[in-house]
């Protein structure tokens, strides 16, 4: 019998997820020699690139060229883009497996992490995952609604997805308008009260999880004072011994935030300040049951035994007045139906990318995973490139071992006509490349790099469907 991957058998890859994830493990896959292969991504959303289109700040442009990238692999002969296609909804893993011999989940972490303090999910407290999909247009969250007449607003996190949301809440409308900002979110942020804004941090500044271009970043606001409070600035010894041994980019973020400490305002309208060593313990409402004020604990960090330096409570407490709250404690997996999920990380339970059966713990055949779905989010979108090369070598190391799922329909004909059956008005890669022609034609005529389509409704439209 032919091992597939031949000019005669072709080897059949269904990846599921369209984003950095997805397309990196095509990217790895295409580059191998004297592999004929032929690849189907999958994505639940109309159009590809997953966080890249609905997570990376409107402001950060630049990051998103990173889709030149993928554009180039979906552009390559041997690829086909399906989407609009959900697994477990118009296909399921037993579809998959009559007509692919391997298959990827890279869906990535598309909900958040809980805190698990009294008030979390009072009216005004959202997950800060809503937010960002909310103002960068995706379809799932265009009718969500943001109290923005609230004049204190609190970022709970301070890795850069809590940056990027403190940065747009403080952007001016004339900043907003030169960004790809969904035309909703950018109506919806010109008439905004908010008037101060906090970013919490549990941590000191040595262990900040954003990147220096992120705190760099925040001092170029047009209209926006940054403040941190010189005594939380400053580093305890145990930071101080932890930065002497990290040092390089580590060292010049701290000396960043050091110089924000005590800096005196510019009289602009909006104040972002940056607190360390803090972590919120209780959210209380107002009379109409909204959030009103948030109970602060004060933290002090310690050595574990591994070395690592984690925070603990102390016996100070402050309380702040806010309306508005987003939670950036983290990203997290949801599960996907027939795949196997290991809940208390939020992620595919796997071996390195090889999807594991829960009750035996060995692999399951030619089912394999990459990305934040993987490993958990972690990284930035460059992180996803060495995660994909590591999935894909066990990928071909099964192959060469004649490991690989055995579809009874491997015909590329079968499966498209199995699409068009569950999902007649699926999206292949030319149609987004239709719909990207159009947004950024609008975009030029308004200045901008381009004006989304918010819903598969004016999606489907603009196709003449």
């Amino acid at each position: 019998m032919t091992l597939p991957g031949s000019k005669d058998t072709p080897l059949r890859v269904a990846i599921i997820g369209a984003g950095p994830a997805g397309f990196y493990t095509a990217d790895h896959l295409l580059k191998q020699k004297n592999l004929s292969l032929e690849i189907d991504i999958f994505d639940r959303l109309p159009t590809p690139y997953g966080l890249v289109r609905a997570g990376v700040a409107p402001d950060h442009q630049k990051i998103k060229s990173v889709t030149k990238v993928y554009d180039k692999i979906a552009a390559h002969p041997n690829v086909r883009f399906f989407g609009g296609v959900e697994l477990g909804k118009d296909i399921s893993v037993a579809d998959l497996m009559a007509h692919y011999h391997q298959i990827v989940y890279a869906v990535g972490a598309q909900s958040d992490r809980r805190m698990g303090i009294p008030g979390e999910d009072l009216p005004g407290s959202h997950p800060a995952t809503e937010f960002v999909a909310w103002y960068n247009g995706h379809p799932d969250f265009t009718d969500y609604q943001f109290d923005l007449s609230q004049e204190q607003a609190v970022v709970i996190g301070i890795g850069n997805v809590a940056m990027d949301v403190a940065r747009i809440l403080c952007r001016t409308p004339e900043e907003l308008q030169k960004t790809d900002i969904a035309d909703y979110a950018l109506e919806a942020l010109k008439k905004s009260k908010v008037k101060e804004v906090y970013i919490l941090g549990r941590r000191g500044p040595a262990q900040a999880k954003f990147t220096t271009p992120e705190i760099k970043e925040v001092a170029e606001l047009a209209d926006a004072d940054v403040f941190i409070l010189p005594e939380e600035a400053k580093l305890d010894e145990l930071s101080q011994t932890q930065l002497a041994q990290e040092g390089g980019k580590a060292a010049q973020k701290v000396k960043i935030i050091q110089s924000y400490a005590g800096r005196k305002t510019e009289g602009k309208s909006r104040r972002l300040t940056i607190r360390f060593l803090v972590s919120p313990v209780e959210l209380f409402g107002d009379e109409r049951g909204g959030v009103r004020a948030m109970r602060l604990v004060k933290n002090e960090l310690y050595a574990t035994e591994s070395g690592a330096l984690r925070p603990r409570a102390t016996d100070q407490f402050e309380d702040l007045e806010v309306g508005l709250v987003f939670r950036s404690v983290g990203y997290r997996g949801l599960p996907l139906p027939g795949v196997p999920f290991y809940d208390a990380w939020g992620v595919i339970l796997n071996e390195k990318g090889r999807v594991l059966d829960p009750d035996t713990k060995e692999h399951r055949l030619g089912e394999y995973t990459a990305g934040w779905i993987k490993r958990g989010p972690s990284g930035v979108i460059g992180t996803n490139r060495a995660d994909a090369v590591e999935t894909v070598n066990l990928m071909l190391e099964d192959l060469s071992s004649g490991i690989t799922l055995n579809p009874i329909r491997p015909e590329p004909e079968a499966a498209e006509a199995l699409i068009r059956q569950r999902q007649p008005n699926f999206f292949s890669y030319e149609d987004w490349l239709e719909l990207d022609k159009i947004e950024r034609a609008k975009g030029k005529a308004q200045g901008r790099p381009r004006v989304k389509f918010t819903s598969v409704k004016e999606m489907l439209a603009a196709l003449g469907r």
